[in-house]
């Protein structure tokens, strides 16, 4: 009983760092990174489609990501999806293929991208301090219906505690590793 109480909250507590580290990939640094525009929708007759799905998206060089898309005709959609996007990217078409060069970013906006990053970090720590929190008042349950004793309770308390403070500095260590990126002129 203890251990599945406690396999779920791992499993919850994982998924909350993959959705902070794919949160954390939509933060654009000054280098140009595929996964960028992994979230980008694109109109693909009547549907909206991932671009990685209608396109082959690579980056040339440290500043420019080149989308190329696997039919002709999804040039003009494909770039109308990236401009109306919240990357703030300005794409420009070069006969099939469509170029998108990275503004480098201000100390201004660099310091406004950190604020955002801190804010998705302490959701994460948010969301990791929730599931231990639920994983508690299942324990707490389980020793009022008197399936475990208190001492069970109290170890599977501090097994709980061990996890978040795992899943915690994993947070941690990826804000560092980002505010690292966003500072890197």
């Amino acid at each position: 009983m203890i251990n599945d109480i406690k396999q779920d909250s791992e499993k919850r507590m994982r998924k909350t760092i993959d959705t902070l580290q794919a949160d954390m990939i939509k933060i654009r640094t000054g280098r140009a990174h595929p996964s960028l525009l992994d979230h980008v929708q694109v109109d693909y007759y009547g549907n909206l489609t991932p671009l990685n799905q209608v396109a082959n998206v690579t980056s040339s060089d440290s500043r420019t990501l080149v989308v190329t898309p696997w039919e002709k005709s999804m040039v003009a959609a494909i770039e109308k999806a990236i401009l109306n996007s919240d990357l703030g990217l300005n794409p420009a078409t070069a006969g099939s293929a469509i170029r998108v060069p990275m503004p480098p970013l201000n100390e201004e906006r660099r310091k406004e991208l950190i604020k955002v990053v801190r804010h998705e970090g302490e959701q994460g720590r948010v969301a990791i301090r929730n599931i231990r929190r639920d994983a508690n008042n299942q324990f707490k349950d389980l020793v009022k219906d008197k399936v475990i004793s208190e001492d069970d309770e109290r170890r599977a308390v501090d097994l709980i505690q061990k996890l978040t403070d795992k899943f915690i500095s994993e947070v941690d260590s990826l804000l560092v590793e980002k505010e690292k990126d966003l500072m890197e002129v």
